[in-house]
């Protein structure tokens, strides 16, 4: 198979990490490197320095939950970034991959099989937060999953709410 992407990455991303799986396919011979991340922000900084270090161009990660918008917040604009609904990859493999493989999301991403969802500009995602965030202020912020917003976890929070 022709590959696309000579530099790419595939990323699964879960509550409190992140598996890594770096594919370089040069003059021949294909290296695979693989990492683990934590999701605090720093760690996601170490994560975006790694990955430019080894001159990744392209990361593709599924889209499970919220746990991935603090990644792609964090990478965006360094790398070209997919968010691919898993749905997807299951019926281009005929199963659903497995969550802890990001081997097979970066195999798939260097072949140029994958298909990224939309996702707005920050200027959009950022009215949108807004809008929430007004639209809930009755509830207060403590009700709201910071998580799911941010670019990660800072440790303070993350002692403060006991994870």
């Amino acid at each position: 198979m022709e590959v696309v992407h000579s530099r790419c990455c595939g990323l699964d991303v879960h509550k409190k990490s992140i598996s890594a799986c770096v594919m370089i396919r040069e003059h021949g011979k294909p290296e695979k490197l693989e990492r683990r991340f934590g999701t605090f922000t720093r760690e996601l900084e170490d994560l975006a320095a790694w990955l430019a270090e080894h001159k990744v161009t392209h990361v593709a990660m599924e889209a499970t939950g919220v746990y991935w918008k603090p990644v792609w917040n964090v990478l965006e604009g360094r790398f070209d970034l997919m968010l691919v609904n898993p749905q997807h990859i299951k019926a281009l493999t005929g199963k659903k991959c497995d969550r802890r493989d990001a081997s097979h999301l970066t195999d798939l991403l260097q072949h140029g099989l994958l298909q990224g969802s939309f996702i707005p500009s920050v200027e959009i995602r950022q009215l949108r937060s807004h809008k929430e965030s007004c639209a809930h202020g009755a509830r207060g912020v403590a009700d709201q999953e910071p998580d799911s917003k941010g670019a990660g976890r800072s440790e303070r929070e993350a002692g403060q709410r006991g994870h």
